[in-house]
């Protein structure tokens, strides 16, 4: 026999929270203020789609679930069935301060009732297209990742069987690794570094190759203009300006301003205030942490350009003694200029002042 809620809710709007994992997926469905169903399936797309077809005929279903374990393609695939669907940040959905209790199933009603309520925030979907070619410089970025590990290794190597004389205490450059090749070692050492020698290698070799792609991907229409207005930035290249252009895609209409970007990528301070007490502390690091790194290190070539920002950096400094802080600030002015640029379409203007 249907369910008497079903048949409530019969052509009428259908709100569905869905909370993700790799076995199943929780979710909770409401209707005019009252919880229709909540109920857990396999988590297959095909299980999901008859069960909101099949069951709420007639009706008008939003799904609502948050960014992260399942990205983007669930979206897709319930938009392309006549289902809307919402991705909403997970740090922006609302929660009462007297919970103590989190699980999937909670979380799920949550979702519901925040969808319900139209109290929650949509996230930037970017289309297909972006994603695969932004999976890229996200690859080159776990590349990266392995590359270090794994100079690490062969560091450590050296250090545990006493072989590192003649080398450098701290970090190796590009003399240090090649200079390994021409160690003498034993039968049993030689196997197991020839192994992380094979693996740097590799690594470097796939690196290099992302690197080029990214560059051609740079010169393509789609890309050019935006590449072109970053890549005046002083300290920043075209490599540096297609990452960022991937990461954050149509910027000027995703955010209304330059301070929305610099919240986005995590360049504004926490606060925690109340009444007559101020606490404020370090940037909120929201958003990708290697977008960041990415922005700092070229806030430190651009300060040895152009004036006004080494004016800025200079500024903080004096303030607050610490040359960390202050080439934050520097990073985000340089992300406020970047939206300006990107809104006006005009090349940067170096401050050459004295």
């Amino acid at each position: 026999m249907e369910k008497v809620q079903k048949v409530f809710a019969r052509s009428k709007k259908i709100y569905v929270g869905l909370e993700d994992s790799k076995r199943s997926w929780k979710l909770c469905v409401r209707c005019q203020g009252i919880r229709i169903d909540a109920l857990s399936i396999p988590a297959d797309f095909n299980n999901l789609k008859n069960y909101l077809i099949n069951g709420y005929p007639n009706c008008s279903i939003t799904v609502i679930y948050e960014a992260g374990f399942s990205g983007f393609w669930l979206h897709d695939k319930l938009q392309t069935v006549g289902i809307n669907c919402i991705v909403t940040p997970p740090h922006t959905v609302t929660e009462e301060k007297c919970n103590k209790v989190k699980n999937d199933k909670i979380d799920a009603r949550r979702l519901a009732k925040v969808l319900e309520n139209n109290d929650y925030k949509t996230c930037f979907v970017p289309d297909i297209n972006l994603r695969e070619e932004r999976q890229i410089s996200r690859t080159l970025f776990q590349v990266q990742k392995i590359m270090v590990a794994t100079k690490n290794r062969i560091r450590k190597f050296f250090d545990f069987h006493g072989l590192n004389e003649g080398f450098k205490a701290g970090a190796w450059g590009v003399k240090e690794y090649r200079r390994v090749h021409q160690v003498t070692l034993s039968q049993p050492l030689a196997e197991s570094m020839n192994v992380l020698l094979t693996q740097l290698d590799l690594v470097n070799t796939q690196k290099k190759n992302l690197r080029n792609n990214l560059l051609k991907m740079a010169n393509q229409e789609r890309h050019k203009t935006t590449v072109d207005l970053l890549s005046s930035i002083p300290g920043m290249g075209r490599f540096t300006a297609i990452r960022l252009a991937l990461e954050w895609g149509p910027v000027v209409q995703r955010f209304k301003n330059g301070r929305q970007l610099a919240s986005f990528v995590g360049f504004v301070g926490r606060e925690h205030s109340t009444g007559e007490t101020e606490h404020k502390g370090h940037i909120t690091k929201q958003g990708s942490s290697f977008v960041r790194h990415m922005i700092v290190e070229c806030s430190w070539k651009a300060i040895g350009k152009d004036y006004a920002l080494r004016e800025k950096y200079y500024n903080v400094l004096r303030n607050c003694g610490k040359k960390q802080i202050a080439i934050v600030a520097v990073a985000r002015k340089m992300t406020v200029r970047m939206f300006t640029l990107l809104k006006k379409e005009e090349m940067y203007k170096l401050d050459l002042a004295a």
